[in-house]
């Protein structure tokens, strides 16, 4: 069982995925417009709405802040790889993925995923160990979004990164000692983006694997980004980019 919290989060599920939630639960005397439109878009879509006394409500996502409203969805499906690369945006003419090596805090993965889907990435590829995993904390950082946008799980990510090459994708991996800036590459192709932890980075063998290092310019004494900032501000400019028939 996957249970899912948050206002915004509940909201966009039921607009966009609804037949993933199974039954939506209210906390007794919960109120306000917010929650009323909620559960009102979940009765139109035939979704269950149950109140319940707010333990009720509490045991279903412990240590979690609920506000009071919370779904109860099936599963999390990750994607396969050719799910993933087949999941191109109809506005883009290349395919574009994120990669992921030691993302361990579930809010940097929800944000990454949300910050890939609004760019209109195919989908992001996390590993199998070592890694935040999509969970209910996942899907709430992510607004939804987890939901919205293919995550691939693999076993290994040096070989994952060898299949995207032979599928004639381009691995630009993200390096704060890279020499060359974000700014620099033409990110003609099919593009592949490795986004490492903000302590480690990307480890050793992923970098060799990678055909180009790029780094984010920074001022002032602070030598990283958050991670979900950094990718952001990279796939920006491969839109732009693309955007000038890249």
């Amino acid at each position: 069982m996957q249970v899912i919290c948050g206002i915004n989060p509940l909201r966009e599920i039921i607009r966009s995925q609804p037949t993933l939630l199974e039954r939506l639960f209210v906390a007794a005397g919960r109120g306000g417009e917010e929650v009323r439109q909620i559960v009102q878009l979940a009765s139109e879509r035939g979704i269950p709405v149950e109140v319940c006394p707010r333990q009720r409500v509490e045991q279903l996502a412990p240590a979690m802040v609920h506000q009071g409203i919370l779904g109860v969805c099936r599963e999390y499906a990750y994607a396969d790889l050719e799910q993933l690369i087949a999941n191109r945006h109809p506005e883009s003419t290349h395919d574009l993925v994120i990669i992921l090596d030691g993302i361990t805090d579930p809010q940097n993965l929800g944000s990454v995923i949300r910050t890939a889907y609004c760019c209109g990435a195919n989908g992001v590829i996390i590993p199998e160990n070592r890694a935040a995993s999509v969970t209910a904390a996942v899907v709430k950082a992510s607004a939804g979004a987890a939901y919205l946008l293919p995550t691939a799980m693999v076993v290994n990510l040096s070989r994952t990164i060898e299949y995207l090459q032979e599928k004639g994708f381009w691995i630009y991996g993200a390096d704060a000692a890279a020499k060359t800036d974000h700014y620099s590459p033409d990110y003609a192709g099919h593009v592949g983006l490795v986004m490492g932890s903000e302590g480690r980075g990307i480890r050793p063998l992923i970098r060799k694997k990678c055909d180009f290092l790029i780094s984010v310019p920074l001022r002032g004494r602070i030598s990283s980004l958050n991670v979900s900032v950094a990718t952001g501000v990279i796939l920006y400019e491969i839109l732009r980019t693309w955007g000038k028939g890249a």
